[in-house]
């Protein structure tokens, strides 16, 4: 049952004459007003020992000392109240707290919307349309900006020591920099523990992308705590293996086989792009390394003569691409391609797509932040059939997980 029966509410709209949502709205906010100021005196008078008949306490007692005007933004717009004011006890109101200007949580919503990609320009609308609130450009930055040591915070949290994949790509965006337009890589790292639980490990802005930043990338993570990784899959950056091996020389490199067959794609003929996936796909799909090789062979001889270069990128990379040749099925599916990542990417990418440009690194930050704090919230289990993965991992790396066993 509501607070009102149907008659009162009947009644209430003719004594107030309603006849727009405007109206109701109007109503609501007086109303609001009035009802917060009542707390105000309520929590004042208990504080103070007012009794309900009025009787005023002894001389000497605690007496009210005038009042102090207040605007505070609320669900109804801004509202005027009288704060009363106490002479001698420190009290520290409840209802409305000192110095606060804030009751309706408009901040949480800004940022939510904000982690939703929604525009500055249409928080605004949204906010004044929902709620009669004029909020200002400048206040959305101010309130986006308060999250700035919650990242910095996060971006350096301490790790775990140990993870048994990694996966590290990097994503574009066009951000404003000096006056000119440029392309930025937000360097990404997805890790799975030996839980089997995957994580946001970090996010690091940077120019374009580069093996150097990738092994500045790296150190970050050792000097958060990580000893060892034991699988990092990659794309086929130029040294970005060197970059893993000079952090972490033990790890095991495996490149994507969607991103090599891209890259073969490039040098192919429009006419002959079916025709050479068709021949590609034994090699990947072998059941060992050897047959692998065997098939491998098998297309140099079929289209090696017309397109060189494609085998020549396929023999460059051989030895982090048949990586996952020497692992069961349910291991090669967790690490043959990049697909965490890039799907990880693509959530990324539905949010931020309604922003073409963003105006400063920080900007870009902090929407990626909250949209990735979204994504963390479901990510609740373990990677599928993962009891056998890590039953498998300890028979390959038995010294390096073997602690975690125990």
């Amino acid at each position: 049952m509501g607070l009102l029966t149907k008659e009162q509410i009947r009644e209430l709209i003719k004594e107030k004459k309603l006849v727009t949502a405007d109206d109701v709205h109007k109503m609501l906010k007086e109303m609001f007003a009035d009802t917060l100021q009542e707390m105000l005196e309520a929590e004042l008078d208990d504080e103070l020992g007012y009794k309900k008949n009025g009787i005023i306490p002894e001389k000497g007692g605690n007496r009210r000392n005038g009042h102090t005007k207040k605007e505070v933004r609320s669900g109804y717009g801004e509202i005027e109240l009288s704060v009363p004011r106490d002479r001698e006890s420190e009290f520290e109101p409840i209802v409305v707290k000192k110095h606060q200007k804030e009751i309706t949580g408009i901040e949480e919503q800004i940022l939510s919307l904000y982690a939703k990609g929604v525009s500055v320009r249409d928080i605004q609308s949204h906010l004044n349309h929902l709620y009669g609130v004029d909020i200002s450009p400048t206040l959305i930055s101010n309130v986006t900006n308060r999250i700035m040591p919650l990242i910095k915070e996060w971006q350096s949290r301490p790790l775990q020591k140990t993870y048994s994949v990694v996966f590290l790509d990097a994503i574009h965006y066009k951000v404003k920099q000096d006056g000119q337009i440029v392309k930025k890589a937000v360097y990404m790292v997805i890790g799975v523990d030996l839980d089997g639980c995957k994580d946001v490990l970090g996010m690091y802005i940077g120019e374009h992308e580069s093996s150097k930043f990738w092994l500045t990338v790296l150190n970050e993570l050792k000097n958060r705590g990580v000893d060892d990784i034991l699988i990092c899959c990659i794309d086929n950056l130029t040294g970005f293996t060197d970059a893993i091996t000079a952090c972490f020389p033990d790890t095991e490199i495996q490149k994507c086989i969607v991103h090599q067959i891209r890259n073969s794609i490039r040098y192919v003929s429009y006419k002959d792009t079916k025709k050479v996936l068709s021949g590609l796909r034994p090699i990947y799909t072998a059941p060992s390394e050897e047959a692998a090789l065997i098939a491998l062979e098998d297309f140099n001889r079929s289209w090696g003569q017309r397109y060189p270069l494609v085998i020549q990128s396929w023999q460059r990379n051989w030895a982090e691409i048949a990586t996952f040749f020497k692992y069961p099925p349910s291991i090669r599916k967790l690490i043959y391609t990049t697909n965490m990542i890039e799907s990880y990417h693509r959530q990324l990418r539905k949010v931020t797509k309604g922003k073409s440009i963003f105006p400063t690194d920080e900007s870009l930050l902090k929407m990626l932040y909250l949209v990735t704090q979204d994504i963390l919230l479901k990510w609740t289990g373990r990677v599928h059939n993962w009891g056998q993965i890590l039953l498998q991992l300890s028979v390959y790396f038995p010294d390096r997980i073997k602690s975690h066993l125990v």
